[in-house]
């Protein structure tokens, strides 16, 4: 069984975001969140500014797991991290705990009060039926159950958003490593999602900053 893994390859970004809209447009994402966003890193200063593309990354021992007081997350057997909408009670534990910032809350009422949290499912749908009306309402798109991967790394323009089987992509980019030389060795989150960098790609990866069916 494949293990669903992303990585974003800050050599190759070009802060284009073709990913967040083909995220928004793929699961009719709610107004007001952002499932995968863009950050740029060291903006500003010349040689070093670096962009990457930041979402869930469905972490081998997921923090957010770890803190829900209603027990709503659930791992995939292909190792992908969703969540069921109606456990969640919007407590923004999560949030807190996620490395990533992926969990988002959209505005339900008056100001401060949260709603359901919402955040990337890989393309791999909720606990409804898959393909279901049901699921796609509440959770977006199941691709996976499609045969197809994520959409916001099948529409990355220069692959530098890779999403799929953990093993094909640590051989994807052990590969680039090895043309590249020693610049841009490190798979930005990498290590704090999975525990261990891409194998072959040199040195621990750094930590991430601040802010399912089985």
């Amino acid at each position: 069984m494949a293990r669903m893994k992303f990585l974003s390859d800050a050599e190759r970004c070009i802060e284009c975001n073709g990913c967040v809209t083909a995220c928004k447009n793929e699961n009719e994402v709610p107004w007001g969140v952002n499932r995968r966003r863009v950050v740029t890193i060291n903006d500003g200063v010349i040689g070093a500014e670096k962009s990457i593309s930041v979402a869930c990354m469905h972490c081998s021992d997921a923090p957010c797991m770890a803190v829900c007081p209603v027990d709503c997350f659930y791992k995939t057997s292909d190792g992908v991290v969703l969540h069921d909408k109606d456990l969640c009670i919007g407590c923004g534990y999560c949030f807190y705990a996620c490395p990533f910032g992926a969990p988002q809350f959209p505005q339900a009422g008056a100001f401060g009060l949260r709603g359901k949290m919402d955040k990337c499912t890989f393309c791999a749908g909720g606990p409804e039926a898959d393909k279901s009306d049901a699921e796609f309402k509440k959770y977006g798109r199941n691709r996976l159950a499609e045969g197809k991967l994520p959409a916001c790394a099948e529409m990355c323009s220069t692959k530098a958003l890779l999403g799929g089987d953990g093993d094909v992509i640590a051989d994807i980019y052990r590969e680039r490593v090895a043309r590249r030389g020693s610049k841009g060795a490190e798979a930005w989150g990498w290590g704090s999602a999975y525990g261990q960098p891409p194998k072959g790609a040199g040195g621990a990866a750094p930590a991430a900053p601040a802010g399912g069916k089985s």
